[in-house]
């Protein structure tokens, strides 16, 4: 087995902080992996490798979520073009099933007070 250096969220962050939405890939099942772990799902070896996502997709499920306090929001299914699907917000959308097969981009922001930025994804232009 591999030896851990440092923890797969950790070396997640460190992408996310450089903009990049990195995810693992198991050379064993040929598969992308979500969320970063140790070591691979579809066969329990160790031998996952770390890709940069071109962060661009298309929506799986949305929905329009309604806070107690704060404006509503957006949260979503996004497929993105690697194989792999991530939870996340769309801004710009309306939470419409019809928002459903539209193509999104990723990018990051920084929530206050917080070092490390979250992916959201914005509705590609032009559709």
């Amino acid at each position: 087995m591999n030896e851990i250096h440092e923890s797969p969220r950790a070396l997640w962050e460190a992408y996310a902080r450089d903009g990049k939405f990195a995810y693992q890939w198991s050379p064993d099942a040929m598969r992308a992996v979500w969320q970063p772990r140790v070591c691979c799902p579809f066969g329990g070896r160790a031998s996952l490798e770390w890709r940069v996502s071109a962060g661009r997709g298309v929506i799986h499920s949305i929905t329009l979520t309604h806070p107690v306090k704060g404006e509503p929001y957006t949260v979503a299914l996004v497929d993105l073009d690697e194989g792999i699907r991530v939870m996340s917000r769309i801004e710009g959308a309306s939470g419409d099933p019809e928002e459903i097969g539209r193509r999104v981009v990723l990018r990051f922001v920084a929530p206050e007070g917080e070092d490390v930025p979250v992916p959201v994804f914005d509705l590609e232009a032009g559709q």
